[in-house]
């Protein structure tokens, strides 16, 4: 059964006052709050655990690797890997792109294509430019149209033997919009080489991911997105693509042998985690995904969907409201502005003074903003806590914004 006041319970901070007011946290696409099982695991590592991993002999050290290796399986299971050294432990999505796009640098050539979309990230955007600065390479962008959905068309026509990477997200940080990514991996596949790089940032938390049945190359989310500490991620590849390619960052831990004459490296998933990690954060990130598998994939998506419906529902209500991707297929975010209002930003501010916490601004997502013209969107983004009264909350809010700023 789904019980909404069970859930809230485990969340200690929705329990707090923002400006006299009991706290609506609606942004949740930025970063996620964290259950009371997260938080103890983090304390219980620092606390009882605090060791560096794969590199002691001592008690600490062997209990600390045995905890960090348990939560790499869990999250394999997660995203349904093969293998769990094809899971990398990351800071974040932002990290794992970076890194994708460092070890194909010798992947490309002049004039060699990568394909990305109009509705990314700049994390998903800025390395791949990068990669073309350094290769010769040039960038494709799939064009969306005016209800913020893909041309597919155009992705048809950018195909060919000189496309060498794609790299889309699943879903939109901006808009919720959901990317028809398994009709653009087959297509990919059935025409070209290329690798293919999805962005799960905003996808893990709300979807069932499975890699494998997906058929991408690589995989990157981030675990504050989906109830775990910041600082954590994950970027899965596949086995051989990653053993065939070199390193990201040089140091301790991903060396097999190390001389002034040269170095070898180590094995998966070694070779790409140098340095002392974040070993408490990777733990606790094993412990979100027991607690979203806890309440259960089909619970999450079915109660956020039904908070998105009636969200929208809801808003359009409103005379003069403008919600961006309305008629496309979404999922955890509503993305909007107010006719007559110029600033989103203020009317965030007075959503804030009622204790509604929303994220306004152009979401990291600037060329989606130039699209259509604005200076950026208001966006209230759900979780699995988040409840209908909540929603209610936001909308006589923005009813109020309304009225002082028209």
């Amino acid at each position: 059964m789904f019980d909404i006041h069970e859930i809230r319970s485990q969340f200690s901070i929705l329990d707090r006052e923002v400006n006299g007011k009991p706290l609506v946290y609606l942004d949740n696409a930025a970063t996620s709050q964290k259950p009371n099982s997260v938080l103890e695991v983090c304390h219980a590592y620092y606390t009882e655990l605090n060791a560096n991993v794969h590199r002691g002999i001592h008690t600490l050290s062997q209990l600390a690797t045995e905890e960090m290796e348990l939560s790499r399986r869990k999250i394999q299971k997660f995203i349904n890997a093969e293998h769990d050294f094809e899971v990398i432990f990351t800071k974040g999505t932002t990290e794992g792109l970076n890194l994708i796009a460092y070890i194909l640098t010798q992947k490309l050539q002049k004039d060699d294509e990568i394909i990305i979309s109009y509705l990314e990230h700049h994390s998903n955007i800025v390395p791949w430019q990068m990669l073309c600065e350094r290769t010769g390479a040039k960038l494709r962008v799939i064009p969306i149209d005016e209800n913020g959905i893909l041309q597919m068309d155009y992705f048809d026509q950018f195909l060919s033997e000189k496309t060498k990477v794609v790299s889309v997200n699943q879903v939109s940080n901006a808009l919720g919009i959901v990317n028809p990514v398994e009709e653009i991996i087959a297509k990919t596949r059935k025409n070209t080489d290329a690798y293919i790089v999805i962005d799960g940032a905003q996808s893990a938390p709300h979807f069932n991911i499975d890699v494998q049945k997906m058929d991408c190359d690589f995989f990157v989310f981030s675990g504050h997105k989906m109830y775990a500490p910041m600082g954590t991620g994950i970027l899965y590849g596949k086995r051989e693509i990653l053993e065939a390619l070199p390193p990201f960052h040089g140091g301790g831990e991903m060396i097999a042998t190390c001389s002034f004459e040269g170095t070898t490296y180590a094995g998966l998933p070694f070779k790409y985690e140098a340095g002392t990690p974040n070993v408490g954060g990777n733990i606790a990130l094993g412990a979100a995904v027991d607690f979203m598998n806890k309440v259960g994939h089909t619970h999450i998506q079915n109660h956020e969907n039904a908070l998105l419906e009636y969200a929208q529902r809801q808003l359009l209500e409103i005379d003069g409201i403008k919600i961006y991707g309305e008629k496309a297929n979404r999922t955890g975010v509503v993305s909007f502005n107010l006719e007559g209002v110029g600033i989103a930003s203020d009317v965030g501010m007075i959503l804030d003074k009622m204790g509604i916490a929303v994220r306004t601004g152009h979401h990291c997502t600037q060329p989606i903003m130039n699209f259509f013209n604005i200076a950026g969107t208001v966006r209230a983004s759900f979780a699995v806590y988040n409840t209908f009264e909540e929603i209610d909350a936001l909308v006589e809010g923005v009813k109020k914004a309304q009225r002082m700023l028209s």
